[in-house]
């Protein structure tokens, strides 16, 4: 073992760089950078029904998640999206088969029996003719949601969920918390199940099917109680839910500001995803973030919690949350200029074609994979050993 330095604690590597360093405590990526790069990527597909270019979504997250996550449990949660996208476009095929479509089609692939329904009913129906016109308005549909769900399973993947909480201005913190707990559940949760399923394996026993699914849910919902007595306990010991004596008059300017201005960025963002909107969307968004950081500034004095080796955003930071940001800016753009091809139509059927700029906007996205950060290896993992304390 004579000629080799061992890494240090913390992640710090000996030797010559490479173009990204190695992920330590110090030298991570912040996890909001992530989540706005996921959100950009979320808001550039909730733009567009081309498969191509939803495809392209989802092969662009896909390689950053694979090239960026960390061996924590929360970053093994990515699959589960991508099956749980899979059974969202199956689910919208079965009912687009059964309950029919509303887009007309000529071209029948198979008439199933019809269930006939009361006049009350009118405007629905259970089974009849089944249109390609139909499933491909289904399938686009379908993929749509798909994308979405798995920018934001990327985001899980990638995130630090605890460190993320310590980022959170202090008037959040305590529905971050709440916000945390609900979105670490799922993570946790399947990888209670893979840890369970394995040493069934190993025992021998069976891991899939009913039985065994029954049998493995005991433990798993033993242990997710045991991780809510142990929250409970830690948040109490942090002090959770205490706070300063603040003045009426600033507690009901910051409830006026912090809720005007949430109510204003739902409507512009609601302005800027929708077709028709975007000339008012930005200015009533702009208004709104403007109001609610006046709000969480204000709000802000009712924290009595100091924060312990508090993130700092960097450049790399900046560059991450800048390329999510880009492509939600530029397809927003090309859907302006580019309608037809950010939106192929289902009649008559034709295939979808490839858009040279909006395509190479998403790709964009990959900028993470050259500059966030590099994972470490399990065994100087800072994760498990600094982020609770």
């Amino acid at each position: 073992m004579s000629g080799t330095t061992p890494p240090r604690a913390g992640g710090h590597r000996t030797g010559r760089a490479g173009p990204a360093p190695v992920t330590a405590r110090a030298s991570a990526l912040h996890a909001g950078a992530w989540w706005i790069w996921a959100l950009g990527l979320a808001t550039a597909a909730s733009r567009t029904t081309n498969p191509l270019l939803l495809g392209l979504l989802v092969a662009v997250a896909g390689y950053v998640v694979a090239a960026r996550r960390t061996d924590a449990p929360w970053a093994r949660s990515y699959g589960a999206f991508l099956k749980l996208g899979l059974a969202v476009i199956a689910i919208r095929l079965v009912f687009a088969i059964v309950l029919g479509s509303p887009i007309p089609g000529t071209h029948i692939l198979v008439t199933l029996p019809e269930v006939p329904l009361p006049d009350w009913a009118k405007g629905v129906r259970i089974g009849g003719r089944v249109a390609a016109e139909g499933l491909v308005f289904a399938l686009y549909d379908g993929l749509k949601l798909a994308t979405l769900l798995i920018c934001v399973g990327a985001a899980n993947a990638l995130a630090n969920p605890a460190r993320l909480l310590k980022s959170l201005p202090a008037a959040l913190y305590e529905a971050g918390v709440a916000i945390v707990v609900a979105m670490t559940f799922a993570p946790n949760l399947v990888a209670d199940v893979q840890r369970l399923r394995a040493a069934r394996r190993l025992r021998g026993r069976p891991d899939r099917g009913l039985k065994a699914l029954l049998q493995v849910g005991l433990p798993v919902l033993e242990g997710a109680l045991e991780r809510s007595v142990a929250l409970a306990a830690a948040m109490d010991a942090r002090g959770y839910g205490r706070s300063a004596e603040v003045p009426r008059a600033v507690r009901h300017t910051t409830t006026a500001l912090t809720l005007g201005g949430l109510l204003g960025v739902c409507a512009g963002t609601y302005g800027l995803l929708a077709d028709q909107g975007a000339g008012y969307g930005l200015a009533v968004l702009v208004a709104g973030l403007a109001a609610a950081l006046a709000g969480l500034w204000l709000g802000g004095r009712r924290s009595v919690r100091t924060r312990y080796r508090p993130d700092r955003w960097g450049t790399r930071a900046w560059l991450v949350s800048g390329s999510g940001a880009a492509v939600a800016a530029l397809t927003i753009w090309a859907s302006s200029y580019a309608p037809q091809a950010l939106h192929p139509p289902a009649v008559p059927l034709t295939s979808p074609e490839l858009p040279l700029w909006p395509a190479a906007s998403i790709l964009l996205g990959l900028l993470p994979a050259f500059v966030a950060p590099r994972p470490v290896g399990p065994s100087t993992h800072p994760s498990h050993s600094e982020e609770n304390r």
